[in-house]
């Protein structure tokens, strides 16, 4: 996947994106259908995601779990959507 930049025809570095993004809430959704919103406490090089404050859902959208903190392995996510409080605020459920 290439992101490019909005000031310039060069392609964005997804690392760097989701450094800034540290301490907003993220949703996080896995190869296998499950998603996870929560707070990006780290992100490592290989987009291993630490997350905060953290809910669960199933392929079906319901809450399956919480956690204070959890690790996502990189390799297992599909996609990543940034400012999720802001996107989609009536989705994260308390």
């Amino acid at each position: 996947m290439i992101i490019l930049s909005a000031k310039s025809n060069k392609p964005t570095n997804p690392f760097k994106i989701l450094k800034k993004s540290e301490g907003q809430t993220i949703l996080v959704k896995l190869k296998d259908g499950t998603e996870y919103v929560g707070k990006l406490d780290l992100v490592d090089n290989t987009m291993n995601i630490v997350l905060t404050d953290c809910t669960r859902y199933d392929s079906n959208g319901n809450p399956a779990a919480r956690y204070d903190v959890i690790l996502i392995r990189g390799s297992h996510i599909a996609y990543i959507s940034l400012n999720y409080e802001k996107v989609a605020p009536e989705a994260i459920k308390k």
